[in-house]
């Protein structure tokens, strides 16, 4: 079931019964990403599962990952209704969940951050800031490639041929403008200073193999922040909840008790 959040900005979707836990989906992909882990989760959960600003049906917003982050603040304590949350990012999401952490202390009761970091190293800025230029000069469909590349390794691609089909058509709804401002603040984030203001428990968890945001932007999280626990899925990259939903949520299972 679909609800409006955060006075009808935010789109989400809705399910099951229990503490409230959020996923926010990753910048190159959309809240599908999670598709194959939420029958699982909303057994235990009232799992929301938010379009975040700008794709879907949920509003853009100016200003920024903090903008963004304050607008998620909004429709987390929307639906949770005064019940501490338990929210999840991928990617993109996970920046935003962080900074959402990190501006508005208690409004979660634990962290999970997949295939994220606190700031990017110069490659990975660069990598942003040239899709960024790319996408504004020739439209997404030139950079669908690299987008899937840094999602999935090219193995998987080749096995999985409908599931690419479906990424790539998820991918070019992306609003453009959306996606590039996105681009531009990954590229300038460092959030490195601020992690000590996180003291709910977190745990990090990273594809082994992801390109996008490596192991070691993970490490340097989980090294960062005052109660984290950091996993590798083994076989993965930057969408391992798609790649292999049930070792993802074996990793999640000990910390959502």
């Amino acid at each position: 079931m679909d609800r409006l959040l955060a006075n009808g900005t935010v789109n989400a979707a809705q399910s099951g019964e229990g503490t409230p836990l959020f996923l926010f989906h990753s910048l190159l992909s959309d809240r599908a990403s999670f598709d194959a882990i939420v029958p699982e989760l909303e057994r235990s959960f009232r799992t929301v599962v938010p379009e975040l600003p700008g794709f879907g049906s949920s509003r853009a917003v100016n200003g920024g990952l903090a903008a963004v982050a304050d607008r998620m603040a909004e429709a987390v304590v929307d639906a949770a209704a005064g019940v501490p949350a338990i929210v999840l990012g991928n990617g993109y999401g996970g920046f935003v969940a962080l900074q959402m952490a990190i501006r508005h202390p208690g409004i979660s009761s634990k962290l999970i951050l997949a295939d994220c970091g606190a700031a990017f190293s110069e490659p990975g800025r660069e990598a942003f800031r040239n899709m960024a230029k790319v996408s504004r000069e020739k439209g997404l469909e030139a950079i669908t490639d690299v987008a899937m590349r840094r999602l999935f390794a090219p193995d998987f691609q080749a096995q999985h041929p409908e599931l690419m089909r479906d990424r790539r058509e998820a991918f070019l709804r992306t609003d453009p403008d959306v996606f590039r401002s996105a681009c531009d603040a990954l590229a300038g984030l460092d959030l490195r200073a601020e992690l000590a203001a996180v003291k709910v428990p977190v745990l990090v968890l990273v594809g082994e193999h992801d390109e996008a945001t490596p192991p070691p932007m993970s490490r340097e999280l989980a090294a960062g922040l005052p109660h984290a626990e950091l996993k590798i899925i083994p076989g993965c990259a930057h969408v391992p909840q798609l790649q292999s939903p049930l070792q993802f949520l074996g990793a999640l299972k000990d910390f959502l008790i």
